[in-house]
């Protein structure tokens, strides 16, 4: 059995805004699902420095500021999507630091999840976007690089995480795979858009219509991402995990099951290769079964 340890603490309800998808209460019913075999780490901020390897010092400022000058109490939108309170700069910087923290465990053998929010996977190098502040993964992926010399990163949320790709898109040291719903927001993850550069061949899109199955994804898995995983011989392998694939979620048109998220992370352990998850998106009502169902798969392993 192994078992997954879990990154998260009471902060993170310092960035919510009611009645917005990504609320508190999201993450409330993602915590429901959780093992009674984990054992709890609290978060620690990422540094400047840290979040600096990934974002452009201007977007870090201005997002600083942003939050910092956000009213107590109320909500600010950077865009129609995003918004942003008085606490969310400290929060996001929390999160962040989540994934370096499940990043560095998983190499020393100790996997784990960080569920977190605001998410991150479609925050770029200077923007913010879709509910995503900083690019929790990607700082978690920079800071496994420091150590190790490759790094895999794989999204099953049923958004294309853009901003990871922009990210890692010329680099030759990270694998990103991504499967998630085609057309859909953000519009980016064609499968012509493979990486340039040293990382060319390095990005790695899935996009499947809606109303996919399991069956659409574990063709994908095991054709696709698995051999070019293996191929690339990553000593680390990071989840994008957003739930918001399963087939009760209001913000996705996909027919997954929370059965099928177990099988994916299984799908995974059996490369060999240390696996943590940090949490995307997933807004339904059985987004707590599919994060019991990783666990799960972890125990079983």
């Amino acid at each position: 059995m192994t078992r997954l340890l879990t990154i998260n603490g009471p902060l993170f309800a310092r960035h919510d805004c009611t009645g917005h998808p990504e609320s508190q209460a999201r993450l409330g019913l993602a915590l429901e699902g959780v093992s009674g075999k984990t054992g709890w780490i609290d978060p620690e901020p990422a540094t400047v420095g840290q979040i600096g390897s990934i974002h452009d010092p201007g977007y870090i400022s201005r997002i600083r500021e942003l939050s910092r000058s956000c009213p107590e109490r109320r909500c600010c939108n950077i865009d129609s999507d995003t918004y942003l309170t008085c606490d969310s700069f400290d929060v996001a910087l929390s999160a962040a630091g989540a994934a370096v923290q499940a990043s560095l465990h998983a190499l020393d053998g100790e996997p784990c999840f960080a569920l977190v929010r605001p998410p991150g996977h479609h925050a770029g190098r200077a923007y913010a976007m879709g509910f995503c502040l900083i690019n929790n993964v990607a700082v978690g992926a920079a800071a496994a690089l420091d150590r190790v010399p490759r790094v895999a990163i794989v999204d099953w949320d049923v958004h294309h995480g853009n901003g990871t790709q922009d990210i890692f898109y010329a680099s030759g040291k990270v694998l990103y795979c991504s499967v998630h719903q085609s057309p859909w927001f953000p519009g980016t993850g064609l499968r012509d858009e493979t990486g340039t550069g040293a990382g060319e061949g390095l990005t790695l899109n899935a996009p499947l219509p809606p109303g996919s199955g399991i069956h659409d994804y574990r063709c994908v898995f095991n054709s696709e991402f698995i051999p070019a995983i293996q191929s690339f011989d990553p000593s680390l392998l990071l989840v994008s995990a957003g739930q918001d694939c399963l087939s009760d979620d209001p913000l996705g048109m996909m027919d997954l099951r929370p059965g099928d998220i177990g099988e994916l992370t299984s799908i995974l352990l059996e490369t060999g290769i240390p696996v943590s998850l940090v949490l995307e998106g997933g807004y339904g009502p059985s987004h707590g079964a599919a994060v019991r169902a990783i666990y799960e798969a972890f125990e079983r392993f």
